[in-house]
């Protein structure tokens, strides 16, 4: 039987950073995640992403 697991990462815009910031904090953000549970020996099985105000939510979906 596989098992599921949803992690959500939040970045919020900010009004006078460079064009890229969300980009730059994400990447390290998702490679820390990506690295943690592959350690537990999990895959990353499909990811999604969802603008909400000011906000982007990342959505990394997991199965063992």
């Amino acid at each position: 039987m596989k098992h599921y697991k949803v992690e959500t990462l939040i970045f919020y815009t900010k009004a006078f950073a460079n064009k890229n910031h969300i980009k730059e904090a994400s990447q390290k953000a998702i490679q820390e995640m990506l690295d943690k549970y592959s350690r537990d020996g999990w895959q990353l099985s499909s990811t999604d992403a969802a603008p909400f105000g000011a906000a982007i939510y990342i959505y990394l979906y997991f199965e063992k």
